[in-house]
């Protein structure tokens, strides 16, 4: 069984953003990943932890087509390039996949992803995606969760948590660690 791990950058309320804002944010204070947070490198050192567990990425429709023409040509998102990739969309044409980066499949359905969980192979990382993660955790499909936490209110914007009336789910701390600019990784496995 694959563990589907999802990763973000999260602010104290919950709000999802990429690093640089940009299209598909849908608030106005898009951006505040790296515009109000003192960067210090040691709080983003997950991301190059998670590059060694990774052997696969998980997109939703509106989050590949963000990154996928960025990461192909990002020298920070090289070892990314030939990995394999899984997009989750009912809608996304075949024709729209992006070449030139790496094995791309379209699931098609939440059955789909459960599927692929049953399948040989490592942990695959969703990022961004912030729909697609609520779908996937509603279905219990997430096993654990790499979250940097940054200290801001945003009061608006991309939820990672639905407010589906759903069971509860019990995590476990697996790491934790607060940096000197105010960010708090939290990762938790999933356990019920």
């Amino acid at each position: 069984m694959r563990d589907l791990v999802y990763t973000g950058f999260m602010s104290l309320d919950g709000v999802l953003d990429s690093p640089g804002g940009g299209p598909g944010e849908d608030h106005r204070s898009g951006g505040w990943v790296v515009q109000d947070i003192e960067f210090v490198p040691e709080a983003f050192s997950l991301k190059g932890e998670e590059l060694a567990e990774t052997t696969a990425l998980m997109f939703g429709r509106r989050s590949y087509e963000t990154f996928a023409p960025l990461w192909r040509e990002s020298a920070d998102h090289a070892v990314y390039k030939d990995l394999p990739k899984y997009v989750v969309s009912s809608s996304l044409p075949e024709d729209a996949l992006v070449a030139g980066w790496g094995p791309t499949t379209i699931l098609r359905s939440t059955d789909d992803v459960a599927a692929l969980k049953k399948s040989e192979g490592g942990a695959i990382f969703i990022h961004g995606s912030a729909q697609l993660a609520r779908r996937l955790a509603d279905a219990s499909l997430i096993d654990r969760y790499h979250l940097l936490v940054f200290p801001v209110l945003l009061g608006a914007g991309k939820g990672l948590f639905s407010d589906a009336d759903r069971d509860k789910q019990v995590l476990r701390l697996r790491d934790s660690a607060a940096y000197s600019n105010g960010v708090v990784k939290l990762i938790y496995d999933v356990v019920e």
